[in-house]
């Protein structure tokens, strides 16, 4: 079995430094499946008191990414046993070496689940939440045609107009995803990867989308939140 290499881990951390480099070192395949690990020589690495390493390795397997036994430590588990759609995990892979897969998965699970939750907001959304959506996508549409879509503004209006559509469904389900997708859309903006003039099919399809819930019609809803995911899918597969 593959044991660990030192890393430059500081000589003094906290629970929660420790568990960030760990889990970002197994996250980006540093640490890989099958490494084994010992609480001993991460008290030493990381310079931290057995208490501190047993808290991080708790965590960390808590999101299945290592699993610990008697006699022979701490072992990194393959990726299938992870919790992939855990925020924090998705976080470390967005940020190391694996982002551009992490976002075109994420991308996928998209598609697969927003022009459905779109179909259901439709039908089911309160006025209240419709009214919402149209004023998420109005804005949306006043940033990127200002050359704003790369801004914090842009950013908090477009996970919020996600999220209203994934709740307006009223399936609890789909709204257990939000988390994942609004860490993917922060992740591509934070890399830099999102632009200041949005897509034009992306940002038209955001507007149809929302008028289409407004006015009750679930296949136009269904259709148009489909055809930006599929841009985005299109723009992302293109960034790797």
């Amino acid at each position: 079995m593959p044991h660990a290499s030192r890393s430059s881990a500081p000589t003094r951390a906290s629970h929660g430094s420790v568990l960030d480099d760990l889990g970002l070192r197994i996250a980006d395949g540093v640490l890989a499946p099958g490494t084994v690990l010992t609480l001993a020589g991460l008290e030493e690495e990381y310079g931290v008191s057995r208490t501190v390493i047993r808290e991080a390795v708790r965590v960390l397997e808590a999101k299945g990414m290592i699993e610990s036994r008697r006699r022979i430590g701490v072992t990194i588990t393959p990726m299938s046993r992870w919790s992939v759609l855990d925020p924090v995990l998705i976080r470390w892979r967005l940020s190391g070496s694996t982002r551009p897969q992490q976002i075109v998965a994420l991308t996928e699970l998209r598609l697969a689940i927003e022009p459905v939750a779109a179909r259901l907001a439709a039908q089911r959304a309160s006025e209240l939440e419709r009214a919402e959506i149209g004023r998420l996508a109005g804005l949306l549409k006043q940033l990127g045609d200002a050359g704003k879509g790369d801004s914090e503004e842009y950013l908090s209006a477009d996970i919020a107009f996600h999220d209203r559509i994934l709740e307006a469904g009223g399936n609890l389900m789909l709204t257990a995803i939000k988390q994942p997708i609004a860490e993917v859309i922060t992740g591509r903006h934070n890399a830099g990867l999102t632009p200041a003039h949005p897509l034009h099919g992306a940002l038209h399809n955001h507007v149809e989308a929302a008028t289409a819930i407004v006015r009750g019609d679930a296949d136009g809803a269904e259709r148009h939140v489909r055809g930006y995911v599929e841009t985005i899918l299109a723009e992302v597969r293109a960034e790797q």
